[in-house]
């Protein structure tokens, strides 16, 4: 069975970036699909910012995206980029550990401005560590998604419909997959 993991390169988990994984945990949830996620900014930032390949936490943070079919990675774009967070984790992880997975970009960002930032800032990062399925990205503007009471979020139609467009390819891949191994 496909296995997913959801790399969260946000710096709280109050954030509007929330409000997208939660739309795709909800996803995986409904289909069946087992995830994990991995909150970078939860991860020890010592061994972050020395990039430190023998910590037992980055260690274990790259087993479970060595062993995902399917790799979400989530950020808010900052200055046209995307997390330093995010960057500090994707430097720790092996080369060529995307190869032969389904890799989805999500970013949010201020303005539309920022649209680029996946194509032009991650996924050159993402094609350098091994992701050759990189799926169409999705950039969704912070006004697109309000917060609600209870830490709740709400995502504009038009946002969800792109999301949706992308997540249905993960219902297509794990028949693929389940098939392969029937």
């Amino acid at each position: 069975m496909s296995k997913a993991v959801i790399i969260n390169g946000g710096n709280s988990k109050e954030s509007r970036l929330t409000g997208i994984q939660n739309r795709i945990e909800s996803f995986f949830e409904t289909e069946g699909l087992p995830y994990n996620i991995i909150y970078v900014h939860d991860l020890p930032a010592e061994d972050l910012i020395k990039s430190n390949f023998s910590s037992e936490e980055i260690i274990q943070a790259n087993q479970i995206v060595e062993d995902a079919d399917i790799v979400v990675v989530l950020t808010p774009v900052y200055k046209a980029s995307f997390t330093g967070i995010l960057k500090t984790y994707l430097d720790l992880l092996p080369r060529r550990i995307l190869k032969g997975k389904s890799v989805f970009p999500v970013a949010i960002g201020g303005s539309i401005g920022h649209l680029l930032a996946i194509e032009y800032a991650l996924k050159p990062v993402l094609s350098e560590l091994g992701a050759t399925e990189i799926l169409k990205g999705v950039f969704v503007v912070d006004e697109q998604i309000k917060r609600l009471d209870g830490n709740e979020f709400l995502i504009a139609e038009e946002a969800e419909n792109r999301l949706n467009d992308v997540l249905k390819h993960f219902q297509n891949q794990k028949e693929v997959i389940e098939n392969r191994v029937s």
